[in-house]
């Protein structure tokens, strides 16, 4: 297969604060590549270098046969993004806004009412065109915001925490239309995301931690060579928590008050003394996932909890 993206010895620093520290892979044609990586890991910088948003240091970046570095608008013309902040403009419509883009790209009128009616059905807003998009939902914004950056026909798709902020039924709708253009178009779609159940059909996964590549590989390969068994514990507070945290070998935070302990160092018996009386309100046993890869080689969940000022779709509205 074709690399679509091939990078070599990526490196950027903030003075003294390496961001990458030798980052390479490639990306092949077709591929769905989920990039994933605590808060400051380094993905915003290699997104930002990828799109030819940000000079690196020093290495290289092949996209699309285009060295990104030295023709940088050669290589954005096969590059679509969508940001995780929204970027539409939304006292402009739809349909306006998709105008606008393909203005931008330099779009003939005729393939741009053509792209404009194709982008608009594959994500299922076409009645909606008309209308300003201060009415939209989040998820609706969302959609429009991948149509905008397939108007032009890129070869590749930059999705920066795509669902961040969507209730999980809008999330779910979201990855439908992604897997479906993946599909139609063979397009090649990159993504961060702080929902690593997410990723777990991606075709591969990449882990980066202190701006360092730790593990890469498929969801069931990640399992199979770094996955454990954990037991989680699920305690009234925070107290529990740490108390726990002390006793148990390799045990990890997770979320306000829970735990999980890796199953070599858990034991049942000690969870039975009086100290942990009445505090311990559930323990069940976790499988390999996706989730204890990344506990396992950063000791960190992905994301913090959600902030629930965050949380909710967009102003104005309650459309789908």
């Amino acid at each position: 297969m074709t690399h679509l993206i091939s990078a070599r010895d990526l490196r950027a620093s903030y003075g003294a604060k390496v961001a990458l520290n030798g980052v390479s892979f490639d990306i092949e044609e077709g591929t769905s590549f989920a990039l994933l990586g605590p808060n400051g890991a380094g993905k915003t910088t290699l997104i930002n270098i990828l799109c030819t948003l940000q000079r690196p240091d020093s290495g290289g970046i092949v996209i699309a046969g285009h060295d990104a570095l030295r023709y940088p608008r050669r290589a954005r013309r096969n590059i679509g993004v969508v940001f995780q902040t929204s970027s539409v403009d939304d006292r402009l419509t739809a349909r306006e806004n998709l105008e606008f883009h393909g203005l931008v790209h330099g779009l003939p009128r005729r393939k741009r009412e053509a792209r404009i009616r194709q982008v608009l059905e594959l994500v299922a807003l076409e009645e909606w065109e008309d209308d300003v998009v201060r009415s939209f939902s989040g998820g609706m914004r969302r959609r429009l915001e991948i149509a905008r950056a397939l108007m032009h026909e890129p070869k590749i798709l930059f999705l920066d925490e795509p669902t961040v902020g969507l209730d999980a039924q809008t999330r779910q709708q979201i990855w439908y239309y992604l897997d479906r253009l993946r599909r139609e178009w063979s397009l090649t779609v990159l993504t961060t995301t702080h929902y690593i159940e997410e990723v777990e059909d991606a075709d591969v996964v990449c882990i980066i931690d202190h701006g360092s590549i730790i593990a890469q590989g498929s969801p069931a390969g990640l399992k199979k060579q770094h996955g454990r068994r954990w037991h989680q514990i699920d305690t009234i507070d925070r107290a529990v928590r740490q108390l726990i945290l002390e006793r148990f070998a390799g045990a990890q935070p997770l979320g306000v008050s829970s735990v999980v302990v890796p199953e070599e160092s858990f034991d049942a018996r000690a969870l039975k003394s009086p100290e942990f009386e009445g505090k311990i309100l559930e323990i069940r046993q976790r499988e390999p996932t996706l989730e204890s890869v990344f506990l396992s080689l950063t000791g960190r969940e992905l994301r913090d909890r959600a902030d629930p000022g965050r949380i909710g779709n967009g102003r104005g509205g309650e459309r789908r």
